[in-house]
């Protein structure tokens, strides 16, 4: 049972300061809804921006670091908690032009497919001529995220040249091999290389690691072990495994890797123990222990030691059925996530942090069978949210997972209602609209009024068939066409079509936005 890691991961925010510094002539914004405070961000909605920006970087040589994030992300949150509004990273933030692009901009979605970026957050580190450097590594703890930002900075050179070259058996200096083993490939969006190639490149990376560069070596490793294909997993390697133990019992090694072991720990039991028996019971008292540092570590931020804490819970599930709503938890550790997640509700007031925290607590009382505590926690935090729509869909997910049918569709509903932002609209409509379909099939009048709503809010926004507002909508034409098979709700859908079809035809012919308006709720045989 892996985690999701909170790089992907994932809106509306006032305008930010386009300084005139970084801009000469742009123009100039309220800064209240700028990533943080101490940084000079630059708000980029347009192709135009852009270009100003990276006319301005090219003049006075500076890199440029895009950030791309939304409002209710709580990976995004934990980035404004921890990294952003850090005195070093405002320092280090005067060597580069820092870019905030705001997932619910006008003319965001449009960027996002320009950069490849679509799970939030995403950084990109790119040159002063406009060359992608590198994507660092958003769960990485906010120490680490600078020292891979120093690393690019000092570097200069395109990944994509560092992988070939790697790739190739050319000798690469130790700060491109760090760099290598820290790319956020989560992020990557066949920017680097095709994700099917993610795992086997990794892996050959790993090989042609040299001796002296042992931490990259085994993050490159790691990495690879946990990205490769469940269908084809990679056979145990005893050597990998002895390296993992040795790590694990390492308390500063621990430390160092904390985002793979607090990400990936079932993962990496799995792969190098994969059945039950002694090797892997071994591997999960020393992924425990390690795991019980991180969560009293604290150097670490409140939503690292809970992630921590999420995986302790995974590991106790790891030989239990997936979906198990009441896993056998020990009563200890049942104890330890109570008591947690208390502390944490009381304590964590700031908005930014208590957006990142409370979601993944709630996640963590409903993995150890607390549904309940988790329903209690999310409900009591709505009013304490700049962002209740999320936590209205979690609530949604806790009921439709107990089987509250109605009580599911109703948090679904309000979330969708009570959502802000283009883009996030359109991506709360899918996930109202997709769990319609699956828990209500025959209520047609309501399906096709949700379908009607969010198609009619995408015709009025600029880039709504662009990038992740794209995927939401062809979310809903595909959740409709596999509804209607046998044509059992055909009605439905030619109304939609017909009011797809103005929407369309309103579009610039050529244009991809066109192409993806035109291709939905078509059956895959007669797509083009």
């Amino acid at each position: 049972m892996s985690r999701t890691p909170p790089s992907r991961r994932f809106l509306p925010l006032a305008a930010l300061a386009l300084a005139a510094s970084l801009v000469a002539g742009g123009p100039s914004h309220a800064a209240d809804g700028a990533p943080s405070a101490n940084v000079a961000w630059v708000e980029a909605t347009t192709d135009a921006d852009i270009e100003k920006v990276f006319a301005t970087a090219k003049s006075q040589n500076k890199p440029v670091l895009l950030y791309w994030g939304a409002v209710w992300c709580p990976p995004c949150n934990q980035l404004k908690a921890t990294l952003f509004n850090r005195q070093d990273f405002a320092e280090q933030s005067k060597s580069f032009v820092a870019v905030h692009l705001d997932g619910d901009a006008p003319g965001a979605q449009k960027l996002g497919t320009r950069f490849k970026v679509v799970g939030y957050p995403t950084l990109i580190l790119f040159s002063p001529a406009g060359q992608e450097l590198t994507r660092l590594p958003g769960e990485v703890d906010a120490p680490q995220v600078l020292q891979v930002l120093q690393l690019g900075l000092a570097s200069g050179r395109p990944l994509a040249q560092v992988v070939a070259d790697a790739r190739a058996g050319k000798p690469l200096p130790g700060s491109e091999w760090r760099l290598l083993a820290f790319y956020s490939w989560d992020t990557d969006e066949s920017a680097l290389v095709p994700k099917a190639e993610h795992a086997p490149v990794l892996k050959k990376l790993a090989a042609a690691c040299p001796p002296g560069e042992r931490d990259a070596c085994l993050r490159l490793s790691l990495k690879a072990l946990v990205g490769a294909d469940e269908k084809t997993p990679a056979p145990a390697d005893a050597g990998t495994r002895d390296q993992v133990l040795k790590l694990l019992a390492d308390p500063a090694q621990s430390r160092a890797y904390m985002d793979v072991v607090t990400n990936y720990a079932t993962d990496i039991v799995e792969a190098l123990a994969p059945k039950p028996g002694a090797d892997r019971q071994k591997l999960v008292t020393a992924m425990d222990g390690a795991l019980v540092r991180l969560q009293g570590d604290a150097t670490l931020s409140r939503a690292d030691r809970m992630t921590a804490l999420a995986a302790r819970v995974d590991l106790a599930r790891l030989d239990q059925k997936k979906d198990e709503l009441h896993p056998k938890i020990p009563a200890a550790l049942l104890k330890e996530v109570k008591d947690t997640v208390a502390t944490a509700d009381r304590e964590v007031t700031n908005g930014f942090e208590r957006q990142a925290v409370i979601p993944e607590a709630s996640q963590v009382l409903a993995e150890a069978g607390l549904w309940t505590e988790s329903d209690a926690l999310l409900k009591g935090s709505l009013s304490k949210s700049h962002s209740p729509y999320y936590l209205m869909s979690e609530l949604g997910s806790n009921a439709r997972r107990q089987g509250r049918t109605a009580e599911a569709l109703d948090w679904y509903r309000q979330a969708y209602e009570k959502s802000e932002g283009p883009a996030t609209r359109l991506q709360w409509g899918a996930s109202y609209l997709n769990a319609l379909v699956d828990l209500a099939p025959k209520d047609d009048k309501r399906i096709e009024g949700v379908a009607q709503s969010v198609f009619a809010e995408a015709a009025q926004q600029p880039s709504a068939f662009y990038e992740r507002s794209g995927r939401s909508l062809q979310r809903i034409s595909t959740k409709l066409v596999k509804w209607n098979a046998g044509g059992k709700h055909q009605a439905v859908l030619d109304h939609l079509g017909t009011q797809l079809n103005g929407v369309c035809a309103k579009l610039p012919a050529g244009d991809a936005e066109r192409t993806t308006c035109d291709g939905l709720l078509k059956p895959e045989s007669t797509k083009a």
